[in-house]
Parts: C-alpha cells; sequence; structure tokens
C-alpha cells in the first residue's frame, strides 16, 4: 500500500518457467498488496512455478494472444479493488525495483498513466535492443506524436502503470488480442484525455526474454501506424473508430 492505495501488480505470462521466479523475487511485496499471474496456455512450467510461489493465478485454457492475456489481467485485477496497478512482464526484461517509482507518480494524482521508457536515459541499445528494432522505435514514435500531438519518447515499452480510471474508462474490449494491444492502450489514453508520464526504465535482452519477430515486427508497426491515423481521423471528425469510442466494450 502506498499513501493508502492499494499497489497490484499484474503478470501477463507465456512460457515464462525460466524466469517468473526471478522476477517474483524483486518485486517489493512490501508496497505491493497483490501480485496476479494469467497464463496464456503457456507449453512450459509456468502455471506450477507460480502456484509454488503462490501467486494468484488465472489459466487461459487455449492461447488467446498478447492482448487477450492482458484483458484478463485487468478484468481480474479489478476485482481486487486496487487502486493502481503495474504491468511487469515476467520474463525479467525490465526491472521490479522500479515499481515504487512509477506507483508513486500515479498516487502522487499528476499523472493517470506511466511509461517505463527504454528511450529516456539512452538505455535501449546499452540493453542489448536489436539496432531494427531501436530505430523503427524511433521512426514510429515519431509518427506517432506527428499524428497524437503528444511528446512521449516511446510507446513501445511493455512496462506501465495505471489509475483505476484509466482501466475502467478506456474500452480496452475494443483492442486487439494481440502485441498491437499494448500500442492501442497509449493512444486510447492520449485521446480520452489521460495524462501520461514516463521514466527511464533500463532493459534487459537475453534468450529467455520474450520477443517477437521481425514478420510479427512488421505487422505490428503497421497496426501501430493505423491506430495513431485512426486517432487523427476520429479527432479531426473524419471518421469514427470503436477503439475510441466511449461508449465501446470495456472490461
Amino acid at each position: 500500500m502506498l499513501q493508502g492505495q492499494r499497489i497490484a501488480v499484474v503478470l501477463p505470462a507465456y512460457n515464462a518457467a525460466a524466469t517468473l521466479e526471478r522476477t517474483y523475487r524483486e518485486v517489493p511485496r512490501d508496497l505491493v498488496d497483490e501480485i496476479l499471474l494469467v497464463d496464456d496456455s503457456s507449453q512450459d512450467e509456468t502455471v506450477s512455478i507460480a502456484r509454488r510461489l503462490d501467486v494468484k493465478t488465472f489459466v487461459h485454457p487455449t492461447h488467446r494472444g498478447y492482448g487477450g492475456n492482458q484483458k484478463t489481467c485487468y478484468r481480474e485485477a479489478l476485482r481486487l479493488k486496487a487502486d493502481v496497478f503495474i504491468m511487469l512482464h515476467p520474463d525479467y526484461q525490465y526491472p521490479p525495483q522500479l515499481i515504487p517509482a512509477m506507483a508513486s507518480m500515479v498516487v502522487s494524482g499528476e499523472y493517470d498513466m506511466v511509461l517505463g521508457s527504454r528511450i529516456l536515459g539512452g538505455q535501449a541499445l546499452k540493453g542489448g535492443m536489436p539496432l531494427y528494432k531501436y530505430l523503427s522505435n524511433r521512426f514510429l514514435t515519431a509518427v506517432e506524436n506527428f499524428l497524437t500531438l503528444a511528446k512521449l519518447s516511446e510507446y513501445h515499452t511493455g512496462y506501465r502503470a495505471f489509475s483505476r480510471q484509466v482501466l475502467e474508462t478506456l474500452p480496452l474490449e475494443e483492442n486487439s488480442d494481440d502485441f498491437l494491444f499494448d500500442n492501442q492502450m497509449i493512444v486510447q489514453a492520449l485521446f480520452f484525455g489521460f495524462r501520461i508520464g514516463e521514466i527511464s526504465c533500463s532493459a534487459r535482452y537475453f534468450p529467455e526474454a520474450s520477443t517477437i519477430n521481425f514478420s510479427r515486427s512488421v505487422r505490428y508497426g503497421l497496426g501501430v501506424l493505423m491506430t495513431a491515423l485512426q486517432f487523427r481521423l476520429q479527432k479531426l471528425g473524419i471518421s469514427h473508430f470503436s477503439i475510441f469510442d466511449p461508449r465501446g466494450r470495456k472490461l
């Protein structure tokens, strides 16, 4: 708990057996009230390890995708009556030690969403991010900032914190069940006027860390550009998209 607000960490997991316990052990339990893991039909020992660690665990009987996993994470986390939610990958790519700082930024009331940016502080390439991913990250972020009129350093991090209001307001069920979900959520938050802060974040790239291959990266990039374009078209009143509809399907 932080300043009277309950903190929940959600772990969207898929074949995370090699890194889950290491990630879990570094979560600051003196601050975090709830840890919830959603397993997306892993083929390894992720679920048994989570249960051995006494982590509240939900299992998808069939693979639903990264976005589908997060939808379950947030739906179940909202039932825990927490006030601040941290999404942390259990693949040990992002440092759990930043949870107190990210939660504090939301608890302060200054921000509704906080992103752990690998670009701030120049940590991305030092951490091992492939050059082509770094360059595509910078290009896509520039285009998105141009179309949304925001000034974020990165739209593609998998480390973020949210207020309860964000999760209850955004029509997240309208989003993709694949990797595009992450980006759509940030652009939705901008569309609905939520305040987004950033914190410099290191990232580790190693064989056990999750990643997507080149072809899926291309599909993701095209989806990112389409999402930003949809944002601008709806802001201009030219078109209408369900992901920006306040009456859209919520969790």
